[in-house]
C-alpha cells in the first residue's frame, strides 16, 4: 500500500488473486488503497471503517448483506461491538444471513451458533493486539459457507 502505511504481505496478494471475490470488513483508509486492493483483480466488497477518509466515507455503506452462491448471505460490518452477546447481537442484525464478516478489533475470531457464524480474519498489515498476521478464506459449498484463518 502507497502513503507510508504497510504493505498488504505477498502471501495475502497470491492467495486473493485466486478468489472470486475480496471480503473488507473496513478501515481501507484511502482512496488509493482501495485502487490497489480493486486492481488484484477479483471484485471487492467492503464498508466502511471508523479509520477511512471522507472520501471513502461517501463511497463505502456502513454494512452491507451479499449473496453468495448457492444462496448463501454473508452480511458486513466493521464494529461488531463488545465480546460479550456479540455472535447474537449480530443475528439480531442481519436475520437474513448465514454468516457475518467483521474488522475493527482486527484480532482473528470464528464463533459458530447452530448454522449462523461470525469471522473475523485479523488483519494482514495492522496485527494491534492479535498475536498474528493474518487473513481469511470463505468457501462456499453445497449451500453452505466455511471459513479458514490464514496466518500470515
Amino acid at each position: 500500500m502507497t502513503g507510508g502505511r504497510r504493505k498488504l504481505p505477498d502471501a495475502c496478494v497470491e492467495r486473493l488473486r485466486l478468489c472470486d471475490l475480496i471480503l473488507h470488513g473496513g478501515d481501507v483508509m484511502t482512496e488509493a488503497a482501495l485502487a490497489e486492493i480493486e486492481a488484484i483483480g477479483p471484485p471487492v466488497e467492503a464498508v466502511l471503517g471508523n479509520m477511512d477518509s471522507l472520501e471513502l466515507r461517501a463511497r463505502l455503506p456502513p454494512e452491507r448483506l451479499i449473496a453468495l452462491a448457492g444462496g448463501v448471505k454473508l452480511g458486513m460490518v466493521h464494529d461488531a461491538g463488545p465480546a460479550h452477546g456479540r455472535l447474537g447481537r449480530l443475528q439480531l442484525r442481519f436475520p437474513d444471513a448465514d454468516a457475518v464478516v467483521f474488522g475493527h478489533s482486527h484480532i482473528p475470531l470464528h464463533e459458530r451458533d447452530g448454522g449462523f457464524q461470525i469471522f473475523n480474519p485479523g488483519s494482514p498489515t495492522e496485527r494491534r493486539r492479535s498475536p498474528l498476521h493474518a487473513m481469511g478464506l470463505a468457501r462456499v459449498a453445497g449451500g453452505e459457507i466455511s471459513f479458514e484463518l490464514v496466518p500470515l
